[in-house]
């Protein structure tokens, strides 16, 4: 680990269709006085970012090449093709990918699908983008087959989309450079990992722990003993005490009657 040169911020790279709000909350919640810098990157340009430095760690899409990138797989999506409102493809709740072979399915040059066989017929031209796509749908031009929070994000009032049963799926994780393990990037695992500030591994809240306990007093001690000295002569006064509010300090002296007169 290399946490002597890490950066007092941290740059946090994330492709389209990852939402990093959650974690970036907890982050300046737990270390607010690094600021977090969100980059966007185009899914395809997410890895070479990390390896030229242009960010700590980042969202991306597997596969990336683990020979230099670390990486922790997070979640796995689910994916559908997004249609006109008017399709037939709306009349029921999921399709198969050979249930789009008489359809034109649009393939953008940022795809980040995995085919073998890719579904449906292909359209003259790729589009661009995803964003590109998304409108020649709506144009009428061709269905879309996409990681569902794509769809979201480019979400029209005019489209919808239905989940593709033997689709490949996508799958978001968190990657960084392997020699660039630094401490920041460490404390953005453990928030993305899910573990409490009381973690052991949570670094960033040691010596605040440590402060903590210091000012706390001891539970369960033993109490300090008073000096030999003081408990005598607590007792002696308390003894002289109580014989003070009896007099002589000893038993009173009955009283005496009169003496009884002789016939």
């Amino acid at each position: 680990m290399t946490s002597s040169d890490a950066s007092p911020s941290f740059r946090l790279a994330y492709v389209p269709g990852v939402t990093p709000t959650k974690w970036v909350r907890i982050w300046n919640e737990r270390l607010p006085d690094v600021p977090l810098t969100l980059i966007p990157v185009p899914a395809a340009d997410a890895c070479a970012l990390l390896r030229d430095g242009g960010a700590d760690a980042g969202f991306v899409r597997l596969p990336v090449d683990r020979t230099d990138l670390a990486a922790i797989p997070l979640y796995t999506e689910t994916t559908v093709v997004v249609v006109p409102k008017d399709h037939l493809v709306t009349a029921v709740d999921e399709v198969a990918a050979e249930d789009l072979a008489d359809e034109i399915v649009l393939h953008p040059l940022d795809d980040t699908l995995e085919w073998e066989s890719r579904p449906g017929l292909p359209a003259n031209e790729r589009p661009a983008t995803t964003g590109d796509a998304i409108e020649l749908v709506a144009a009428g031009v061709g269905l879309l087959v996409v990681p569902q929070s794509l769809a979201r994000l480019h979400h029209r009032k005019d489209l919808t989309y239905r989940p593709v049963s033997d689709a490949p799926a996508s799958r978001v994780a968190l990657s960084w450079p392997q020699e660039e393990t630094t401490d920041l990037v460490e404390d953005f695992i453990g928030i993305v990992r899910g573990r409490t500030v009381n973690s052991t591994r949570g670094r960033s809240q040691a010596p605040a722990q440590a402060q903590a306990k210091a000012k706390r007093p001891e539970a369960g001690g033993a109490r300090r003993k008073p000096a030999a000295g003081k408990t005598a002569g607590k007792t002696a006064g308390k003894s002289g005490g109580k014989g003070a509010r009896s007099g002589s300090g000893g038993p009173k002296a009955a009283r005496r009657g009169k003496p009884r007169r002789r016939s």
